[in-house]
């Protein structure tokens, strides 16, 4: 099935309107024309030169992306970084680069942290900081699922268990069901875990609202040291790591996909692209 890139552009912003993006992001089209037909996507978390090999081998002509691959201004393309090497191949051949990123995460409804509360089988009780209502403007106004999306978006979620877990084996079932090597978390008070805040991502800058929404856990990402003596000893704070937490995002693009378009090809990556490792 073909499509051109506008119509998959306008799939995705339904569901994650572009204007739920954070100032510092880049989602949306990075590589190609609009107008363009593809045929093939390759789904993936971040679309390196790796992933842009694999897309080559298995004739994609699409990758859809979870991370941007360019964040600022290139200034050069002579392949000086793993930036700049990724977008001349995508360009010489002819393979277009899409990025759904953090209006991906701001959405509750099919967004990154939903994925991630589902993954674990708690149920999704709100967003854990609701985004102004200033951006219900930005909508789609003849699309009623977008303005729907900016209406119930935020960061973070917070949800509730509905049989409370001890904790550590509630640290047990976060490090079995997403499937991750390890699990940094803090010393803490509580002793039973029922209602838990989740931030696929760097989700640090949150742990405040967790604490005032009531949450006996916060899982996320990429918390710095002294980030850890905010829970102040009345949260269980856990660190998953980046990739671990938002690797099941695909499925979410999947998912979006083949809603709108079940006869299109799309290609889980092979790749992995976390450029972090563990000494097991």
């Amino acid at each position: 099935m073909m499509l051109r890139l506008h119509e998959i552009v306008s799939c995705f912003e339904a569901v994650a309107p572009s204007g739920l993006q954070e100032s510092y992001d880049n989602s949306g089209l990075i590589v190609g024309d609009r107008n363009a037909e593809v045929s093939k996507a390759l789904l993936c978390l971040d679309s390196t030169e790796a992933v842009v090999d694999e897309a080559i081998e298995k004739g994609c002509d699409l990758i859809i992306a979870h991370h941007p691959i360019v964040f600022g201004g290139l200034k050069q393309f002579t392949g000086g970084n793993y930036v700049q090497r990724a977008v001349v191949k995508a360009i010489q051949h002819r393979i277009a680069i899409y990025a759904c990123h953090t209006n991906l995460d701001h959405v509750l409804h099919l967004g990154v942290n939903e994925r991630i509360a589902q993954q674990l089988g708690f149920e999704v009780l709100r967003t854990l900081r609701p985004i102004s209502s200033g951006f219900v403007g930005g909508a789609d106004a003849g699309n009623p699922m977008a303005i729907d999306q900016v209406k119930s978006a935020g960061a973070g979620v917070l949800c509730e268990l509905q049989t409370p877990m001890e904790v550590l084996d509630f640290l047990q079932h976060v490090k079995d069901r997403m499937g991750v090597d390890v699990v940094k978390f803090t010393k803490c008070d509580v002793r039973q875990v029922r209602k838990v805040a989740i931030c696929g991502g760097a989700g640090s800058f949150l742990i405040g609202d967790a604490l005032g929404a009531g949450a006996d856990a916060f899982i996320t990402s990429d918390v710095k040291y002294h980030e850890f003596f905010d829970a102040e000893g009345r949260m269980l704070l856990c660190d998953i790591g980046h990739y671990e937490s938002e690797k099941y995002t695909i499925d979410l693009f999947s998912k979006i996909l083949s809603a709108k378009f079940p006869k299109f090809a799309t290609i889980f990556a092979e790749t992995i692209t976390n450029p972090i490792d563990y000494l097991k």
